[in-house]
């Protein structure tokens, strides 16, 4: 295996101090900012074009987005535009602190796995050090393992199979948070270091909310039903303005096996069955057997918080978001410090699933810690949306008692609405989309954005049909909608919405799958979404192994992060990544100069969960980064000229 050069930075090595050019940005977009401040008073920003069409009038005194578009790419590699490099920050096998790298055929032990990187790196956020500080040039990042391809992690795949393999795959899933520090233009991992952390899927933590406790989330292990064991399938995430880290819990149930002739209606919702995903946790951990622990599913599914600074602080599933394939959690504040999160549930396999937001009843406290705002994220109202054909929305209450949300429908306490989140939003005839992904609050016009992937279902014989909000039948290229809300309020109930655009190749024979993007800019699956300091929405994409081999892809190629500018429409091409990989998350420092993104699960093959590629040609696919296996890797990317990231 080729191993490429790592960098070890002494923790007791003084910080130089640098000057920022924060000062500069802010000064390039001030006018802008302040005006569409101004314009959100006075009503400048409007709809037109007929309802539920919205146009800035307000333009960007200078452009947001000033590079090149780089080309469609089918290369084993990493491509930016002119001006820009990268650097390897934090692959899958690397290091927490102390602790053994990754050997070349992955022959590494379960408890090396549990002090290492996991794989398929997915949300990610960067807190400053000392917290409170600008996020220039140290911090500690958080980082999701979404995932595990068994064909890659261990030596012979899953031609054996035992307990040992099966620890390991649980160790490397979960979270990572590690201390980054820059020196020049280089960030590296310190080690070692006490905030080093490794969350898996054995990992105590609480269950608080109105969940906790209820007899549908007690196990025999947990008689209490107030203490759960891990995370995994972490996908997006989310943060609090307390500072801490929100883990996104997606696809937990096909980990679970239920082989029973009548599946519970509960977790037939939620997609437990014999099938599985064929991770064989069950076989070695049996409260993965659904059918012995009919429970257990039900403690998972949750959006869980973790406090960065505090690595022996227990994470926290906070049942008052609901319980669903969550996605992310974008957060806004409203005007009187109450938290609002958006949240879709993704389900790739039920592909129709709802979009949801949670608004706390109490206003976080400025300034205060984690034990000051600890109750923010349990004491709060979930609502589901619903998209009218003429522009409008309104958020639906979930709580028991509302909306049909009562014991006639299945529900006897609040606790069962949020366990069952996708039943509730069934009977309140929320908007079913194709499948929702990223969210992203615009910083300056509060204009909320969503991701909707694809769904190949829509408009299928039995399948329900396009809509307003989901425009195209045989959605296999996905689109991006967004809104905003009445009064500019994040707590509203009601909101205005259109579709930001439809992604596509422009080049196609089919019109319905040429998108409207303008620039024509050829992509698929939108993703990843970002809004940087500057206003750019970042776009990352999300296209499978299997799609990007057939003829609808041919123009497309490998997945790929763009550029758009909100105010604009314009859309570029900033990245493409290597072969069989998605890319995802994206953090832009304080200054503006370094961004941090996540290329998963490189050389990821056809072949179904969990055993992605041939563990007798693990480099059939890709090799990077190393020249060896296919590693995913966080990677930071800078303008060689020292500029803005962007510009």
């Amino acid at each position: 295996m080729v191993k490429r050069q790592k960098t070890y930075v002494n923790v007791n090595e003084p910080r130089g101090i640098q000057v920022s050019p924060l000062e500069a940005l802010a000064v390039k977009h001030l006018s802008r900012r302040q005006v569409l401040k101004g314009a959100l008073g006075a009503g400048i920003v409007t709809f037109l074009g007929g309802p539920g069409r919205f146009v800035s009038q307000v333009l960007a005194a200078s452009p947001l987005l000033g590079f090149t578009s780089v080309p469609v790419s089918k290369d084993d590699a990493v491509h930016l535009p002119p001006g820009y490099a990268y650097d390897v920050l934090f692959a899958w096998g690397d290091p927490i602190s102390d602790g053994p790298e990754l050997k070349a055929d992955a022959s590494n032990s379960a408890a090396d796995q549990a002090v290492q990187a996991g794989m398929a790196h997915d949300g990610m956020h960067l807190f400053p050090l000392p917290k409170g500080a600008p996020l220039t040039d140290r911090g500690l990042l958080a980082i999701n393992f979404e995932y595990t391809d068994d064909g890659l992690l261990h030596a012979d795949g899953m031609k054996t199979w035992s307990a040992e393999k099966v620890q390991k795959s649980k160790n490397a899933h979960g979270i990572g948070v590690i201390e980054v520090r820059r020196k020049g233009e280089k960030w590296s991992v310190v080690r070692p270091s006490r905030y080093a952390r490794r969350i898996t899927a054995d990992t105590p933590m609480f269950l608080s909310g109105p969940a906790a406790g209820h007899p549908l989330v007690r196990t025999a292990l947990d008689p209490t039903g107030r203490m759960a064991l891990g995370t995994w399938n972490n996908c997006a995430h989310g943060v609090t303005p307390w500072g801490t880290y929100l883990t996104c819990e997606e696809n937990v149930t096909p980990y679970f096996i239920n082989k029973s002739e009548k599946i519970p209606p509960l977790q037939d919702r939620y997609g437990v069955d014999a099938k599985t995903w064929g991770f064989r946790w069950h076989e070695f951990d049996p409260r993965f057997d659904a059918a012995l622990h009919p429970n257990e599913p039900n403690r998972h599914g949750w959006v869980v918080e973790i406090d960065p600074y505090e690595p022996t602080r227990a994470p926290i599933k906070r049942t008052a978001l609901g319980r669903m394939a969550h996605e992310g959690a974008a957060l806004a504040i409203a005007p009187d410090r109450r938290v609002v999160y958006y949240m879709g549930d993704d389900d790739f396999r039920t592909k129709f699933e709802y979009i949801y937001k949670y608004v706390s009843d109490i206003p976080y406290i400025p300034g205060g810690d984690f034990d000051a705002n600890r109750h923010v994220l349990d004491v709060g109202k979930l609502y589901a949306a619903k998209f009218n054909d003429n522009g409008t929305g309104e958020w639906i209450e979930l709580t028991y008692g509302k909306n049909g949300l009562t014991p006639a429908n299945g529900f006897n306490s609040q606790a069962e609405v949020l366990i069952n989140s996708r039943g509730a939003g069934d009977t309140v005839k929320a908007t079913p989309c194709d499948r929702p992904e990223w969210f992203a609050v615009h910083p300056a016009t509060q204009e909320v954005y969503a991701a909707l992937s694809n769904n190949s279902d829509r408009g299928k014989p039995g399948k329900r049909g396009p809509d307003a909000a989901n425009p195209r039948a045989s959605n296999i290229f996905g689109h991006v909608i967004r809104w905003r809300e009445a009064n500019n309020d994040p707590t509203s109930t009601r909101f205005e919405w259109d579709v930001f655009l439809l992604a596509g190749d422009p080049q196609h024979s089919d019109p319905d799958k040429r998108g409207n993007v303008k620039g024509g800019v050829a992509f698929a699956c939108p993703d990843g979404l970002v809004i940087d300091p500057r206003g750019v929405l970042w776009i990352q994409t999300d296209s499978s192994a299997a799609s990007m081999g057939t003829k609808d892809w041919v123009n497309i190629g490998n997945n790929q992060m763009l550029a758009a500018d909100p105010s604009t429409g314009e859309v570029r091409r900033f990245l493409t990544g290597p072969n069989g990989c998605e890319i995802t998350a994206a953090f832009v420092t304080s200054d503006g100069r370094h961004l941090f993104v996540n290329i998963q699960h490189p050389g990821e093959g056809v072949q179904p969960h969990p055993a992605r590629n041939d563990p007798a040609n693990p480099t059939g696919v890709s090799s990077w980064p190393d020249g060896g296996r296919p590693r995913s890797a966080t990677i930071v990317i800078r303008k060689k000229d020292g500029g803005l990231i962007g510009t």
